[in-house]
């Protein structure tokens, strides 16, 4: 039998009673400090926060990174979010995949940070570590089977030959230099209904240098009190081993599970961005930093600042939108929409919790619709620095409350604009787009062409683009350079016509436009029923909006 391989203690024994078992217990090196002896308060670890984003992240349906786009993701993730470390490939998956790895490893020594920067290899003798020090890897993620099932089914091998063929690997990891941890895949099925094979296993890991020990919830199917339990159990068993807990999110229990790990003694966890990931997708980096923080005693390096600016430059390398609910970095999740809300928080902050907008780099803000109160349209009249006799607010805030029953959306931007309508007060347009036709054909280019006004002054000019709107912007691009304005940059573009709608229907169209990289995105929205006109009516208003337009009605 292999060394180290131990039979399962009686079921007087078992779950909860596992413990040191005397001079024969494993024992790895870790940080918690010698074990046994009397027990004194210490002071806990920061938790460690490893994101696979590049890695495990990369398995999402649909999903690959260029090595540029790599690049920028782990630049950002280790100098901007600040997590630990990250897993950012695959060994011999693909050319690509050295490329990316090549990249991202040349930099990190430049660096200084080639021990943050880890790689995922395998149980195949010497081929994963030849790989990965040849692309410049300093850290290997070595993937094990945590459970009897997947050893015997998968593998089809037995628990003692696969002990042996990893600790072999693991020992030539080592002599080529490389830091080891090791994944121990499927434990939660293995620590359920396998634990003899689990102990074993990790058994098998004393004295050879393992740094790490990783335990996923590989199919997603623990509850936050088996979690604390199983891994409660793997902490007490061996508590000089540093275990690291990743969760997958099939039930929607990956934030809980997270928690209840580090109060059971993980000392770090495994996150994604977006939680991309296979399936349901793993634990999501800004949810479990921010319920660390704010539900538990622990701590992280992160910048919180920085969570949105990374969830979104994820989503667009990715092609996977963030749902406007989506806790922490969703776009509607600082914003109050019944105007029962809005009086509470104008009173006494009533509506907050500890879930402040400003930790993340963003402001509350406070919807428009057929909800709204005073309150809400109080809120976003002094956002835009505009004050309303009583009698005047009251008709404006009828006239959004219409709008919202028509599944109209009204957006701050949108005030000004609907001030000047409910007050018959002429619209102070500063910029006009005095007329424009656009062609398209199936043999040509499209092309536009326009004529703008601003203070007195009035160009024409025509372009040719990819599309009608996009030879629109061409062409109003020349003529604000010659009127002296510059454009802000357009980065959406959304087109809505109501269910069950023909193509006469009206059209909503959002655009969300950029000025200035450090600056909030900003919208405009207009309705027609032809769909370019709408997109010129909200630009016209983009045009307004930056000139800094203001509606009276005192």
């Amino acid at each position: 039998m292999q060394r180290g391989f131990r039979q399962r203690p009686a079921a007087s024994s078992r779950m909860g009673a596992w413990g040191p078992a005397g001079p024969q217990a494993p024992v790895l090196r870790g940080a918690s400090g010698k074990a046994g002896g009397k027990l004194r308060p210490v002071a806990r670890p920061m938790i460690q926060i490893l994101d696979t984003t590049l890695r495990d992240g990369e398995q999402t349906p649909n999903v690959s990174y260029t090595p540029p786009e790599k690049i920028q993701i782990a630049r950002l993730l280790l100098r901007e979010v600040n997590v630990d470390r990250i897993e950012f490939g695959q060994a011999r998956i693909s050319p690509g995949e050295a490329e990316a790895v090549r990249r991202i490893t040349s930099w990190a020594r430049k660096s200084n940070l080639e021990q943050r920067v880890e790689i995922l290899g395998y149980v195949d003798g010497k081929r994963s570590v030849d790989w990965i020090t040849k692309n410049g890897g300093a850290v290997m993620n070595l993937l094990t089977k945590g459970s009897r099932e997947h050893c015997e089914k998968q593998l089809r091998s037995t628990p003692e030959k696969h002990f042996k063929e990893l600790a072999e690997t693991i020992r030539y990891a080592r002599r080529r230099g490389l830091t080891v941890n090791v994944f121990l895949e499927d434990w939660s099925s293995g620590v359920r209904d396998s634990f003899d094979y689990v102990f074993a296993h990790v058994s098998n890991l004393s004295g050879l240098g393992v740094k790490r020990v990783f335990l996923p919830d590989t199919l997603g199917i623990l509850n936050p009190s088996d979690t604390e339990r199983y891994v409660g159990l793997m902490t007490r068993t061996w508590p000089d081993v540093t275990f690291e807990y990743h969760a997958h999110n099939d039930y929607g229990l990956a934030t809980a599970n997270c928690l209840a790990a580090v109060e059971a003694g993980a000392r770090g966890l495994h996150t994604s961005v977006n939680g991309m990931g296979e399936r349901s997708g793993n634990s999501r980096l800004a949810e479990v930093v921010a319920s660390l923080h704010d539900l538990t005693q622990q701590r992280t390096r992160i910048n919180e600042k920085k969570l949105t600016a990374v969830s979104e430059l994820v989503a667009t390398f990715s092609g996977k939108p963030i749902a406007d609910n989506t806790p922490v970095v969703g776009r509607d999740v600082f914003t109050q929409t019944a105007g029962i809300h809005a009086d509470g928080d104008t009173k006494a902050n009533l509506y907050a919790n500890t879930l402040l907008p400003g930790r993340f780099g963003r402001r509350r803000h406070y919807a428009l619709g057929k909800m709204a109160g005073k309150a809400s349209l109080d809120q976003n009249l002094k956002a835009l620095g505009i004050k309303l006799l009583p009698e005047n607010r009251d008709l404006v805030l009828q006239r959004i409350i219409e709008l919202g029953d028509k599944k109209h959306s009204v957006t701050p931007e949108d005030l000004p604009m609907i001030i000047a309508d409910v007050l018959k007060t002429p619209k102070d347009q500063l910029v006009r787009i005095e007329s424009y036709e656009i062609h398209s054909r199936n043999d040509d280019l499209p092309s536009a062409k326009l004529c703008l006004s601003y203070q007195g002054k009035r160009v024409e000019t025509s372009s040719t683009g990819d599309g009608g709107y996009d030879a629109f912007m061409q062409a109003l691009a020349k003529a604000t350079r010659k009127l002296g304005l510059k454009l802000p940059t357009l980065i959406d573009y959304k087109v809505r016509i109501p269910p069950g709608g023909k193509s006469g229907a009206i059209v909503e169209t959002l655009i969300t436009w950029r000025q200035g990289a450090r600056s909030r995105p900003f919208s405009t929205l207009a309705v027609d029923s032809d769909q370019v006109a709408a997109a010129v009516i909200a630009t016209e208003k983009m045009l307004n909006l930056i000139t800094k337009p203001r509606a009276t009605g005192a």
